[in-house]
């Protein structure tokens, strides 16, 4: 209890908590994927794009919120994106078409993208690197805890109502936090702001557009090869100009100098982004598994999927002492290949399977998602130092987002690609045993990302080793 009275940890808990409605949204949806593509009249893999859409429009949006920060001040930002995510919550609701759904997703995308990274550099700002370990781990639980309820209030929802309502969940959320934000959060912005790079944001902008379209068409029900094939190209070109003006900018929208820094390049782009690419594919794969091939209701899909989100929340609790004791660097390593493993043994769930089996497996994955998302976090701040603190939450944020819409739309694309090459009209059983075999293999291709990193990584943010030395 005294710890709650540390002003940065009460900073940290309202910061989680509209995180928190942030990523229910992002998980409440999955359960209620098939029922929207019947009331949409599509397929669920094109519904899938309503997840694409929102992680899209947040990686765009992402490059601008440190300068809008330090414009019109953090909490001013981080109220509007809660007010605007809010209202734009309602609208999907209100959909009737699937072109207006995409149209409010990427509005509730671009306001996550102020919530997110903002909210981190609120924390960041009003926390001393000793305490960085335990107030960051206040800002975790949201992305644990909300995949726990999601799933089945999803799945509860849209049977008991219909799907439409998962959306106003967030209406008095949003109020709350709001209240929250307004009552306790100090109003940082910079007292000279520095002009807005144009050129830098819409290089960067037309980079991730044309990566998740790109991907997007590949996962559709009639892939256009060469469409596809034009955007991806289009994606790299503007990314490499996107690089070179970075470096060369006087004032460039993200700084690049934290990249130059092992942890984070490890955590963010090559280990961690191969992992949460993996890992955030799971969740989308799994109920649609459960509810297309094997018939299983939304509310049933949604209690399975509650088994696997429980041992995120749970393994919380021990997280933190087990990296004291073994460090970063053997954490991500040994709990990486499990995350690994127990994507591939999700493969094999069926109705079939005896359910403590299958409870086994869901809580074994679960737990090892948890413990590496967490890791990844620690790992990704280990040498940041304060003054680099926000171009490297900006950087983390946006990657982050680019590999959520990557996961999802391969895994459309692989489920896709494996029933036409069934030349079936349904998807099966073997198509989602296969993409979640590929997602598995591209969470163990991140192990050797992980042992490039020096044993100590970390170890100040941590604790490791700290007992053996007094």
């Amino acid at each position: 209890m005294a710890a709650l009275r540390r002003p940065s940890l009460q900073v940290a808990l309202i910061v989680a908590s509209a995180m928190f409605m942030q990523n229910l949204d992002a998980t409440i949806i999955v359960t209620a994927l098939p029922a929207m593509a019947h009331s949409f009249a599509t397929t669920e893999s094109r519904v899938s794009e309503g997840i694409t859409a929102y992680a899209l429009a947040a990686a765009v949006c992402i490059p601008a919120s440190a300068w809008l920060a330090d414009r019109i001040g953090t909490r001013t930002l981080f109220c509007g994106a809660i007010a605007l995510f809010t209202l734009a919550s309602v609208a999907c609701a209100l959909a009737q078409g699937f072109t207006p759904f995409i149209a409010a997703r990427l509005v509730q995308g671009g306001s996550a993208a102020m919530m997110s990274p903002v909210g981190r550099l609120i924390v960041l700002r009003n926390t001393a690197k000793h305490e960085l370990m335990g107030t960051l781990s206040a800002l975790v639980w949201p992305a644990l805890l909300a995949p726990v309820i999601g799933p089945a209030l999803g799945g509860f929802i849209t049977e008991a109502l219909t799907w439409r309502w998962i959306f106003y969940v967030n209406v008095p959320i949003g109020a709350v936090a709001i209240a929250f934000v307004l009552a306790r959060i100090p109003n940082h912005k910079a007292s000279e702001p520095s002009a807005f790079d144009a050129r830098g944001f819409l290089f960067m902008a037309f980079a991730v557009g044309c990566l998740s379209f790109g991907l997007d068409v590949l996962g559709g029900r009639h892939i256009e090869v060469g469409l596809a094939i034009g955007l991806l190209v289009a994606a790299v070109a503007a990314g490499y100009a996107a690089l070179r003006h970075l470096e060369t900018a006087r004032v460039p929208l993200v700084r690049l100098q934290v990249l130059r820094q092992r942890a984070f390049r490890v955590a963010t782009l090559t280990g961690g982004g191969l992992t949460r690419a993996a890992i955030s594919a799971t969740p989308f794969l799994l109920p649609l598994m459960l509810e297309v091939v094997y018939g299983l209701s939304p509310l049933n899909s949604g209690v399975l999927l509650l088994v696997y989100m429980l041992a995120n929340l749970l393994m919380k609790t021990v997280t933190n002492p087990i990296i004291r004791r073994f460090g970063l660097r053997s954490v991500l390593i040994c709990n990486g290949a499990l995350a690994a493993a127990g994507i591939a043994a999700c493969a094999w769930i069926s109705p079939q399977l005896p359910m403590a089996l299958t409870v086994i497996i869901l809580l074994f994955a679960g737990a090892s998602r948890s413990m590496q998302f967490t890791a990844l976090t620690f790992t990704t701040f280990a040498e940041v130092s304060p003054e680099d603190r926000a171009p490297a939450t900006v950087l983390s944020s946006l990657t982050q987002q680019i590999t959520v819409a990557a996961g999802v739309a391969s895994a459309a694309l692989i489920l896709n690609f494996s029933r036409l090459l069934r030349h079936a009209t349904a998807l099966g059983a073997v198509d989602f045993r296969i993409a979640l075999s590929v997602m598995a293999a591209l969470a163990a291709l991140g192990l050797f990302a992980y042992a490039s990193l020096p044993k100590d990584t970390g170890a100040e943010l941590s604790g490791h080793g700290r007992t053996s030395i007094s």
